[in-house]
Protein backbone atom coordinates (compact mmCIF):
# COMPACT_ATOMS: atom_id res chain seq x y z
CA UNK A 1 0.00 0.00 0.00
CA UNK A 2 1.23 3.51 -0.82
CA UNK A 3 2.09 5.34 2.42
CA UNK A 4 4.42 8.10 1.19
CA UNK A 5 5.52 10.00 -1.91
CA UNK A 6 8.48 7.62 -2.23
CA UNK A 7 6.05 4.68 -2.26
CA UNK A 8 4.00 6.43 -4.91
CA UNK A 9 7.03 6.87 -7.16
CA UNK A 10 8.19 3.29 -6.55
CA UNK A 11 4.75 1.79 -7.33
CA UNK A 12 4.40 3.87 -10.49
CA UNK A 13 7.87 2.87 -11.72
CA UNK A 14 7.19 -0.81 -10.94
CA UNK A 15 3.96 -0.57 -12.96
CA UNK A 16 5.78 1.04 -15.89
CA UNK A 17 8.36 -1.75 -15.94
CA UNK A 18 5.68 -4.44 -15.60
CA UNK A 19 3.81 -2.95 -18.56
CA UNK A 20 7.08 -2.62 -20.49
CA UNK A 21 6.40 1.02 -21.28
CA UNK A 22 9.20 3.29 -22.43
CA UNK A 23 9.02 7.05 -22.01
CA UNK A 24 7.84 8.52 -25.30
CA UNK A 25 5.21 10.83 -26.74
CA UNK A 26 3.06 7.74 -27.47
CA UNK A 27 2.55 7.13 -23.73
CA UNK A 28 0.00 9.95 -23.56
CA UNK A 29 -2.31 7.91 -25.83
CA UNK A 30 -1.88 4.66 -23.88
CA UNK A 31 -5.23 4.19 -22.08
CA UNK A 32 -4.04 1.39 -19.77
CA UNK A 33 -0.93 3.28 -18.69
CA UNK A 34 -3.10 6.35 -18.07
CA UNK A 35 -5.44 4.27 -15.91
CA UNK A 36 -2.63 2.77 -13.87
CA UNK A 37 -0.99 6.16 -13.29
CA UNK A 38 -4.32 7.57 -12.08
CA UNK A 39 -4.90 4.51 -9.87
CA UNK A 40 -1.58 5.10 -8.12
CA UNK A 41 -2.21 8.85 -7.79
CA UNK A 42 -5.64 8.22 -6.22
CA UNK A 43 -4.08 5.69 -3.82
CA UNK A 44 -1.42 8.23 -2.85
CA UNK A 45 -3.93 11.02 -2.17
CA UNK A 46 -6.37 8.66 -0.42
CA UNK A 47 -3.73 7.23 1.91
CA UNK A 48 -1.58 10.31 2.46
CA UNK A 49 -3.57 13.50 1.88
CA UNK A 50 -7.33 12.90 2.04
CA UNK A 51 -7.54 13.91 5.71
CA UNK A 52 -5.09 16.83 5.57
CA UNK A 53 -7.64 19.62 5.36
CA UNK A 54 -9.74 21.15 2.64
CA UNK A 55 -6.96 21.34 0.06
CA UNK A 56 -6.11 17.67 0.54
CA UNK A 57 -9.76 16.69 0.13
CA UNK A 58 -10.10 18.78 -3.03
CA UNK A 59 -6.98 17.22 -4.57
CA UNK A 60 -8.26 13.74 -3.73
CA UNK A 61 -11.66 14.54 -5.26
CA UNK A 62 -10.07 15.95 -8.43
CA UNK A 63 -7.93 12.82 -9.01
CA UNK A 64 -10.84 10.53 -8.08
CA UNK A 65 -13.04 12.07 -10.77
CA UNK A 66 -10.32 11.66 -13.41
CA UNK A 67 -9.71 8.10 -12.27
CA UNK A 68 -13.43 7.28 -12.47
CA UNK A 69 -13.67 8.62 -16.04
CA UNK A 70 -10.64 6.61 -17.12
CA UNK A 71 -12.07 3.50 -15.44
CA UNK A 72 -15.23 3.84 -17.51
CA UNK A 73 -13.23 4.44 -20.67
CA UNK A 74 -11.18 1.27 -20.15
CA UNK A 75 -13.95 -0.92 -18.72
CA UNK A 76 -12.13 -1.51 -15.42
CA UNK A 77 -13.80 -1.70 -12.01
CA UNK A 78 -10.59 -1.76 -9.97
CA UNK A 79 -10.68 0.07 -6.62
CA UNK A 80 -7.65 1.66 -4.93
CA UNK A 81 -5.39 -0.24 -2.53
CA UNK A 82 -5.98 -3.72 -3.98
CA UNK A 83 -2.87 -4.39 -6.12
CA UNK A 84 0.74 -4.28 -5.03
CA UNK A 85 3.48 -2.67 -7.15
CA UNK A 86 4.15 -3.98 -10.64
CA UNK A 87 0.54 -4.27 -11.81
CA UNK A 88 0.32 -5.16 -15.50
CA UNK A 89 -3.11 -4.95 -17.15
CA UNK A 90 -2.83 -6.65 -20.52
CA UNK A 91 -5.30 -4.41 -22.39
CA UNK A 92 -8.62 -2.62 -22.13
CA UNK A 93 -11.74 -4.65 -21.42
CA UNK A 94 -13.92 -5.68 -18.52
CA UNK A 95 -12.11 -6.39 -15.26
CA UNK A 96 -14.01 -6.41 -11.95
CA UNK A 97 -12.20 -6.59 -8.60
CA UNK A 98 -13.80 -6.45 -5.14
CA UNK A 99 -12.45 -3.60 -2.97
CA UNK A 100 -11.51 -5.98 -0.14
CA UNK A 101 -9.41 -8.31 -2.33
CA UNK A 102 -5.65 -8.20 -1.75
CA UNK A 103 -3.23 -8.97 -4.57
CA UNK A 104 0.56 -8.95 -4.24
CA UNK A 105 3.31 -7.45 -6.37
CA UNK A 106 3.81 -8.12 -10.09
CA UNK A 107 0.32 -9.28 -10.99
CA UNK A 108 -0.44 -9.73 -14.71
CA UNK A 109 -4.19 -9.60 -15.32
CA UNK A 110 -6.19 -10.05 -18.53
CA UNK A 111 -9.64 -9.13 -19.83
CA UNK A 112 -12.93 -10.52 -18.41
CA UNK A 113 -11.42 -11.36 -15.02
CA UNK A 114 -13.65 -11.20 -11.94
CA UNK A 115 -12.22 -11.30 -8.42
CA UNK A 116 -15.13 -11.20 -6.02
CA UNK A 117 -17.13 -12.61 -3.15
CA UNK A 118 -18.93 -15.87 -2.67
CA UNK A 119 -22.65 -15.42 -1.82
CA UNK A 120 -23.16 -15.45 1.92
CA UNK A 121 -23.56 -13.25 4.98
CA UNK A 122 -19.98 -11.93 4.84
CA UNK A 123 -17.89 -10.50 2.03
CA UNK A 124 -15.15 -13.13 1.92
CA UNK A 125 -12.74 -12.33 -0.88
CA UNK A 126 -9.57 -13.77 -2.41
CA UNK A 127 -6.01 -12.95 -1.40
CA UNK A 128 -3.28 -13.54 -4.01
CA UNK A 129 0.47 -13.67 -3.45
CA UNK A 130 3.21 -12.03 -5.48
CA UNK A 131 3.87 -12.80 -9.16
CA UNK A 132 0.41 -14.14 -10.04
CA UNK A 133 -0.67 -14.42 -13.66
CA UNK A 134 -4.45 -14.31 -14.22
CA UNK A 135 -5.53 -15.46 -17.69
CA UNK A 136 -8.46 -14.07 -19.71
CA UNK A 137 -11.91 -14.86 -18.36
CA UNK A 138 -10.73 -16.26 -15.01
CA UNK A 139 -13.16 -16.01 -12.10
CA UNK A 140 -11.88 -16.06 -8.50
CA UNK A 141 -14.29 -15.81 -5.62
CA UNK A 142 -14.71 -16.51 -1.94
CA UNK A 143 -12.37 -16.74 1.01
CA UNK A 144 -9.46 -18.28 -0.89
CA UNK A 145 -5.68 -17.89 -0.80
CA UNK A 146 -3.59 -18.20 -3.95
CA UNK A 147 0.12 -18.60 -3.23
CA UNK A 148 2.98 -16.76 -4.96
CA UNK A 149 4.10 -17.51 -8.52
CA UNK A 150 0.76 -19.04 -9.52
CA UNK A 151 -0.49 -18.99 -13.12
CA UNK A 152 -4.27 -19.14 -13.47
CA UNK A 153 -5.43 -20.42 -16.85
CA UNK A 154 -7.97 -18.77 -19.12
CA UNK A 155 -11.65 -19.21 -18.16
CA UNK A 156 -10.78 -20.90 -14.88
CA UNK A 157 -13.19 -20.83 -11.95
CA UNK A 158 -11.17 -20.70 -8.74
CA UNK A 159 -13.28 -21.30 -5.63
CA UNK A 160 -10.81 -23.00 -3.29
CA UNK A 161 -7.31 -22.19 -2.06
CA UNK A 162 -3.93 -23.06 -3.55
CA UNK A 163 -1.73 -21.52 -0.83
CA UNK A 164 1.46 -23.37 -1.78
CA UNK A 165 1.80 -21.48 -5.08
CA UNK A 166 4.50 -22.17 -7.70
CA UNK A 167 2.11 -23.94 -10.09
CA UNK A 168 -0.38 -23.56 -12.90
CA UNK A 169 -4.05 -24.04 -12.10
CA UNK A 170 -6.88 -24.25 -14.62
CA UNK A 171 -10.37 -25.58 -15.18
CA UNK A 172 -13.84 -25.14 -13.72
CA UNK A 173 -13.47 -25.77 -10.88
CA UNK A 174 -9.75 -25.05 -10.96
CA UNK A 175 -7.21 -27.73 -10.14
CA UNK A 176 -3.44 -28.01 -10.39
CA UNK A 177 -2.45 -28.88 -13.96
CA UNK A 178 1.30 -28.24 -13.92
CA UNK A 179 4.32 -27.41 -11.78
CA UNK A 180 5.11 -24.55 -14.17
CA UNK A 181 4.98 -21.31 -12.21
CA UNK A 182 3.97 -17.87 -13.43
CA UNK A 183 7.34 -16.15 -13.64
CA UNK A 184 7.83 -16.65 -17.39
CA UNK A 185 4.43 -15.06 -18.08
CA UNK A 186 5.12 -11.87 -16.13
CA UNK A 187 7.38 -9.25 -17.71
CA UNK A 188 8.85 -8.05 -14.39
CA UNK A 189 9.95 -11.58 -13.40
CA UNK A 190 10.74 -13.07 -16.80
CA UNK A 191 14.24 -14.46 -17.15
CA UNK A 192 16.36 -13.17 -19.97
CA UNK A 193 17.26 -16.34 -21.85
CA UNK A 194 20.25 -16.18 -24.13
CA UNK A 195 19.54 -17.00 -27.71
CA UNK A 196 21.98 -19.14 -29.63
CA UNK A 197 23.51 -17.37 -32.59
Amino acid sequence: MIRSHQDFLAFREADRIALRREFSSQMMFDEVWKFQRLLRRVEYHLNCHKNTGLFGKLRYKYWSIRFHKQSLRCGFDIPPNVFGPGLSIAHRGTIVVHPDARIGANCRIHVDVVIGTRPGPHDLVPALGDNCYIGPGAKLFGDIVIGPNTAIGANSVVNHSFPEGNMTIAGAPARKVSDTDSREFIIATRSHKKTLG
